[in-house]
């Protein structure tokens, strides 16, 4: 018996939760299959404090059915492996197959086909019907019916209210195949595919040509192989193999699918790729997933969550006022990039800009402390939001002190001079330390025993990489690992899993490991941990 394909998820019944419905989704658009809309990238309605994705009439939302006599079986699987989902009707003399995807490098169209093959000993006719209930309306767009375009519609219209005021309000053009309501394969035929292509973009010209290059893919025989190529080339840059259980293999390809999904394809691409947002591009609309907002964003001071323009756009004030650790979790990734590529390029065109910029803000945050003769950060909140305005978190502090050790070696390599202020705030920054305990108090004055949200002090260990003794490490893990939310976000979890490790302690890795998979949903393993 052939193993089971851990890159494919198959159910005979769909969820009752429309939450978990597979998703389909590429770098600039996004839909949960059987949804009436879809989301593209940059395009959001609403001023700041109340932006989400614009939500725009999805004519892929379409379901299939056979009105037959005798036994039917039907699979609806998300194949990680081509991006594509796959509904499947069988009876004893014809299959058919309903094949929905977000095209991995022609990320301006979305496509769905419909194929029936029958045997030899069916002669009659098959009819498939298709349900859609598309209308050319959004509570977000002001659209107009532009005229048809090589036999399909075309509707165009732009978003109702701009993200600041006197800010642009993001076009959108859309063509698409009208989809009838059913197909038949006549009884002399044995299989025919009907194709149906939808394509987007923020202007005429560009979406009448990305519609047309897909239309030819089609007559070619070209447009799906194409796609698949695409993600077969992303696969291979990015896969991890584990030797263990189905259900680890499976929540590998889970997750790396809903954040691959949602990156641009390996390559160019001709569009302005605005970053990937909680949720990806499938999710966003009011009151989900964060309404789409990217988390940060560019500058020297990030936003915690921004969307078409790059400013604040987090509806609770705080977060964006206080939550500043992202600034250097922000070059903490610049800097895994240049540890893995030795990439100076991107630093000398552009990246220097970002490092210097937030090296240049830690110096201004901080203030000189006389008496415990330091440099402090005072009023923020940890990545533990239970907390707010308090003085030196430890993972700020060690953070900024990452950055600007960093902002420090980039310098050098890059031949660029080094403020001495740079130098003395990383030297002389305070990380907080109970030397009694030998453990990292959250922040000054945290008592221990007080209940926190998430992963926070743990994230010294990984990824920051701070120096500590195995001991102090334990003491952290022991000291925390009780007192964090259970009900807190599922990727707190993995860090407790990987701080076990570190210490050679397995069965207490495996027992916080198993807490993140009990986020992963079926059947299409969409994690619904926590923060999502």
């Amino acid at each position: 018996m052939a193993a089971e394909d851990p890159a494919v998820f198959t159910s005979s019944t769909l969820p009752s939760d429309p939450r978990l419905l597979a998703t389909v989704t590429n770098a600039y658009l996004g839909t949960r299959v059987y949804r009436d809309i879809l989301h593209a990238n940059g395009v959001y309605n609403g001023a700041a404090g109340d932006t989400h994705r614009a939500d725009i009439p999805s004519p892929v939302n379409v379901r299939m059915s056979v009105s037959a006599e005798g036994s039917l079986s039907e699979t609806f699987s998300l194949d990680t492996r081509r991006g594509t989902y796959i509904h499947t009707i069988q009876s004893s003399h014809y299959t058919v197959t309903h094949r929905i995807y977000a095209h991995h490098s022609l990320v301006h169209l979305l496509a769905f086909s419909i194929t029936i093959q029958k045997s030899a000993l069916q002669t009659e006719p098959v009819t498939v019907n298709l349900h859609t209930q598309f209308t050319p309306k959004s509570p977000d767009l002001d659209l107009h019916r532009g005229a048809d375009f090589e036999g399909a519609h075309y509707l165009y219209g732009k978003t109702l209210i701009p993200e600041v005021e006197g800010g642009p309000k993001p076009t959108i053009h859309l063509i698409w195949t009208p989809v009838p309501q059913s197909v038949t394969l006549s009884g002399d035929e044995t299989e025919k595919t009907w194709e149906f292509l939808t394509a987007i973009a923020k202007s005429e010209e560009d979406v009448k040509k990305y519609f047309h290059e897909g239309k030819s893919l089609i007559a070619s025989g070209f447009l799906y192989e194409y796609h698949t190529q695409a993600w077969a080339k992303t696969w291979q840059g990015c896969c991890v193999y584990v030797d263990g259980p189905l259900s680890l293999s499976q929540a590998i390809y889970g997750c790396l699918y809903y954040l691959l999904s949602a990156s641009p394809p390996i390559g160019s691409y001709d569009f302005q790729f605005s970053g990937i947002s909680p949720g990806g591009l499938s999710n966003g609309t009011q009151n989900e997933d964060y309404w789409g907002h990217v988390f940060w964003d560019q500058g020297g001071k990030f936003p915690w969550e921004s969307a078409a323009t790059g400013q604040e756009v987090c509806p609770e004030k705080i977060y964006g006022d206080q939550e500043i650790h992202i600034n250097g979790d922000v070059v903490l990734a610049f800097e895994q990039y240049y540890h893995i590529t030795q990439d100076l390029k991107l630093f000398q065109e552009g990246g220097w800009d970002v490092v210097h910029a937030v090296a240049q803000y830690w110096c201004s945050r901080v203030k000189w402390n006389p008496e415990e003769q330091n440099y402090h950060i005072n009023g923020v909140m940890p990545p533990d939001e239970y907390h707010q305005d308090v003085d030196n978190s430890v993972y700020t502090n060690v953070i900024a002190q990452r950055s600007l050790n960093f902002a420090i070696d980039l310098g050098s390599q890059l031949c660029i001079p080094i403020p001495e202020e740079w130098k003395e705030v990383r030297k002389k920054i305070k990380v907080p330390f109970d030397k009694t305990r030998r453990f990292h108090p959250e922040y000054d004055g945290y008592c221990p025993g007080e209940q926190v949200k998430q992963a926070d002090v743990v994230l010294l260990g990984f990824p920051l990489l701070h120096p500590m003794d195995s001991e102090v490490r334990r003491n952290d893990l022991n000291m925390y690992e009780p007192v964090t939310d259970p009900t807190g976000p599922a990727m707190t979890w993995s860090m407790f899993a990987v701080g076990w490790l570190e210490l050679k302690e397995p069965e207490r890795a495996q027992h916080q490991l198993s807490k993140c998979f009990s986020n992963i949903t079926e059947p299409f393993k969409a994690d619904m941990g926590g923060e999502l």
